[in-house]
C-alpha cells in the first residue's frame, strides 16, 4: 500500500511516519507513505500557495493551482483509489472506513490548512472527504496520520499478531473488554480467575460478556447495529 500525503507543514510528519507500527510496515515493505510540500508547487518566486478569500472575511484559503498540480503530477504516475481531503465535516472516521481502504493499493490525503481548500478542489479534484471528529484543528495533518496509522495497522504482516486487530474495539460493534498482564495479584489486586485458568472457551465467553457490558455503559449507541446481539 502507498499512501501520499499532500501538505504545506512536511516537517508535521517527521517522527510519526518513523516510529511503531508505521515504520515496521515500511520495513517489511508493506506500505508507505511519502509526504509532498505543497510549496514544491507554489505559483510564483514567493512561494505563495494561498489567497485572500472572494468576498472578504478573515483567514486565507489555499488555491487551487498549486494542489492541482500536485496530484496532477502524482497521477502520472499511478492510478489512485481515493483522493482524500481531510475536513471537519467531512464523513466521519470509523472502523469500517478504516477497514475499506486497508483494502485499497494507492490513496491520497490531501491536508487543508488556514480556512481550508478552494471549493473546486473539493468539487472537482478529490473523491472523498474525511474527518476525525466533530472539532477543527489548525490543520489536516494530524487527521492525516490518524487515518495512515488507523488503516496500516491493519494490514496483513504489519502487526505481529494478526489476529491483534481483529480485536480491537469497534472492529464488532463492541468497544473492548479489559485486559490484563502479569503479574496476577498487586496490591491485593487480582486478575479474573477465568483469564489465568487456561479454558479458551470459558475466556473468549468472558470477553465477549465483558465487551458487551462495556459497550453498554460506555457507547450505547454501538449496540443498536450489532448483528451479534
Amino acid at each position: 500500500m502507498r499512501i501520499d500525503i499532500i501538505t504545506c507543514l512536511p516537517d508535521m510528519f517527521k517522527g510519526t511516519v518513523d516510529q511503531s507500527i508505521l515504520k515496521r510496515a515500511s520495513e517489511r515493505n508493506l506500505a508507505h507513505i511519502h509526504v509532498h510540500n505543497l510549496r514544491e508547487y507554489a505559483i510564483n518566486k514567493h512561494n505563495q500557495i494561498d489567497d485572500y478569500a472572494f468576498g472578504g472575511g478573515a483567514g486565507m484559503v489555499l488555491m487551487i493551482e498549486p494542489i492541482d498540480k500536485c496530484i496532477s503530477e502524482l497521477k502520472t504516475q499511478r492510478s489512485y483509489d481515493d483522493i482524500i481531503y481531510m475536513s471537519p465535516d467531512g464523513q466521519l472516521l470509523s472502523q469500517n472506513i478504516s477497514n475499506e481502504l486497508s483494502l485499497q493499493e494507492n490513496i491520497i490525503l490531501l491536508c487543508g490548512h488556514y480556512k481550508g481548500v478552494d471549493e473546486r478542489v473539493r468539487e472537482h479534484l478529490v473523491t472523498r472527504e474525511i474527518s476525525i471528529g466533530d472539532y477543527v484543528l489548525t490543520g489536516g495533518e494530524l487527521a492525516a496520520a490518524v487515518v495512515a496509522d488507523s488503516v496500516i495497522r491493519l494490514l496483513p504482516g504489519v502487526m505481529n499478531d494478526e489476529t491483534s486487530a481483529l480485536t480491537d474495539s469497534f472492529q464488532d460493534n463492541l468497544v473492548a473488554p479489559p485486559v490484563y498482564t502479569r503479574p496476577a495479584e498487586y496490591n491485593g489486586w487480582q486478575v479474573p480467575e477465568v483469564l489465568t485458568s487456561g479454558h479458551e472457551a470459558k475466556i473468549n465467553e468472558w470477553r465477549f460478556d465483558q465487551a458487551v457490558q462495556r459497550t453498554q455503559a460506555k457507547r450505547p449507541d454501538l449496540l443498536k447495529n450489532n448483528p451479534k446481539l
